[in-house]
């Protein structure tokens, strides 16, 4: 009976301690109902997802210009610098094209002015006053040019009788040959020949006639530029520094120190250019000349002179002016003394090539035989013989000028005190 009552006092005390625990589980439980946390708060009615709707997550996209390659974007930014490059020189020919007789005119007297500026400098160094010495290198120069045209033109009226009668010998001359050489040339072969020429001059009568007419406006035209031409360079010798300086103050200030300095090394170079090509035009005529004097081909002094007029242009015209020789050797003198022609022709032009350019002409000009070939190609078709003689110099005189506003750009100017105020070096153009 003792024991009974100890057991029930036991398990009476572990329900007691069973139902403190469940007491404060639930007290426990009601506190968080009461204060939630922020993990545990529903999200509100408006986004909770429908039941069977799907959440879609996008990345982020990323810039387009960082999406497009590195290489792309410079290729990009190139190319539309390249096409408004294009664009400004297009309108640039189209304005020159325009006004084609002016340009060539204003170029020819810049050319003029170069070869004839140092005369008048020493002219002035000696005590000449300006305009004096201006008036005196202008009828100099004037004068030896026109004597030039006038004995040209007196020795072709003297010798084309003569040389009608030598162009029918050398004809027949070079029909003989034809016919004894080993390329089998047959008689009919020859009248056949002739007979195609006769027929397309006769085919061809209005075009031709056109043509002359087309030429009496181009003597006009040249006649015009001509006067304009002259004009200019008696200007240009006599007021070329006030030129300069006017032409100055249309660059931005920014831009002047670098321009003023160009300016005159561009004029260095266009000197330097226009006297070494006169000196070896003067050579190549004088020694093709006395070559094909001894040869006993016609009007060898004329034929000097359109050798030296044509070496103005580079390359080109030595090759037209040496042909032209030879082909008046052939139809006048013969195969072999043709072929004695071209072997002058060919040594002087390797004796210039090699040896008068590069004494003569010097560091002053370095323009690249590739960039002289395409030169003379593209003046030749913008503008025809004129643009071909303007084309080199404005190649070097343009390569002179880069070179010295990438050096200016890469060297801080060197400023010279002045009485009205600061001046950079080489503001001063050509006097």
């Amino acid at each position: 009976m003792s024991r009974v009552p100890g057991w029930i006092g036991r398990l009476g005390a572990g329900l007691t301690r069973m139902g403190d625990r469940l007491d404060e589980r639930r007290a426990e439980v009601q506190r968080e109902s009461a204060d939630p946390s922020p993990a545990s708060t529903p999200p509100p009615a408006d986004t909770v997802p429908q039941p069977l709707e799907r959440v879609l997550v996008t990345p982020a996209r990323p810039d387009p210009a960082l999406a497009v390659p590195w290489g792309v974007r410079v290729a990009a930014e190139a190319g539309w610098r390249l096409l408004v490059l294009a664009g400004t020189v297009w309108v640039l020919m189209r304005v020159i094209s325009a006004v084609q007789l002016v340009v060539l005119a204003f170029v020819a007297a810049l050319l003029m002015t170069a070869l004839l500026q140092p005369t008048v400098a020493r002219l002035r160094r000696v005590g000449v006053p300006q305009g004096l010495a201006t008036a005196l290198t202008a009828i100099l120069g004037f004068v030896v040019m026109g004597l030039i045209g006038w004995f040209v033109t007196w020795q072709v009226m003297e010798n084309i009788d003569n040389l009608s009668d030598q162009v029918q010998d050398g004809i027949d001359e070079l029909r003989d040959w034809l016919l004894n050489s080993p390329f089998h040339v047959t008689d009919k072969q020859i009248n056949d020949i002739a007979e195609n020429l006769r027929d397309a001059v006769g085919a061809n009568t209005d075009e031709i006639t056109s043509a002359g007419l087309e030429g009496v406006t181009v003597i006009v035209e040249a006649l015009t530029g001509i006067l304009l031409a002259a004009f200019s360079t008696l200007f240009l010798l006599y007021d070329g520094k006030r030129i300069w300086e006017w032409s100055l103050r249309l660059v931005p200030a920014a831009a002047r120190p670098g321009v003023a300095g160009a300016g005159p090394a561009a004029w260095r170079t266009l000197t330097a250019y226009v006297r070494g090509t006169v000196i070896v035009a003067l050579i190549d005529a004088v020694f093709i000349g006395i070559g094909i004097y001894f040869l006993d081909v016609p009007m060898a002094v004329p034929l000097a002179v359109f050798i030296f007029l044509f070496s103005f242009i580079p390359l080109v015209g030595a090759v037209a002016s040496g042909a032209l020789a030879v082909v008046v050797a052939l139809v006048t003198q013969g195969v072999f003394t043709a072929v004695m022609v071209l072997v002058v022709v060919l040594a002087v032009q390797q004796i210039e090539g090699h040896i008068l350019q590069p004494f003569i002409l010097g560091r002053a000009v370095q323009v690249h035989p590739l960039a002289v070939v395409l030169a003379v190609a593209t003046g030749g078709l913008v503008a025809g013989i004129g643009g071909a003689v303007v084309a080199v110099p404005l190649v070097a005189v343009t390569n002179t000028v880069v070179g010295y506003l990438k050096r200016y750009a890469q060297e801080s100017p060197r400023v010279l005190p002045d009485a009205e105020g600061p001046v950079h070096e080489g503001e001063r153009g050509p006097e």
